[in-house]
């Protein structure tokens, strides 16, 4: 079976980060990023469809790399997996447009469907910004 896009992990925990891409890596093409840094340099390098983030990391919070990605890379989709979901956490997230989130620990079926509804969520947006583009240039002509 082929893959149906491709995830980006975001956790500078070991443990968690390979869990997920255990569970993960049948299904999807996946890459791993430690920290901020790590995860900011594949996103300029591959074309990722959906990120699971924690929010709580050394150096670039998880904040920080989530307004990164609504600034460069508006399409990627966004699924916090954090043991510190804090109210403010949670709604400055969902600010970010981020409408997905786990508690650490996780369980593997919760992460699939959650994973498989932002895949839904992002290829229909996708469809929707194209028509919208196509639309645009009947209009023109």
């Amino acid at each position: 079976m082929e893959p149906k896009g491709t995830i980006l992990i975001v956790d500078d925990e070991l443990g968690p980060r390979e869990s997920l891409r255990m569970i993960l890596k049948p299904h999807f093409t996946i890459f791993v990023a430690a920290d901020g840094k790590e995860a900011l340099s594949i996103l300029r390098k591959e074309k990722i469809d959906v990120v699971t983030l924690d929010l709580k990391m050394p150096g670039l919070s998880g904040l920080d790399i989530l307004h990164e990605i609504r600034r460069f890379y508006a399409d990627v989709e966004v699924l916090v997996i954090t043991a510190f979901g804090s109210p403010q956490n949670v709604k400055e997230a969902n600010r970010c447009g981020v409408r997905s989130f786990i508690s650490k620990p996780f369980n593997s079926m919760e992460l699939l469907n959650n994973i498989n509804n932002l895949f839904e969520r992002r290829n229909y947006a996708l469809k929707a910004k194209n028509q919208s583009k196509y639309n645009s240039l009947l209009t023109r002509e």
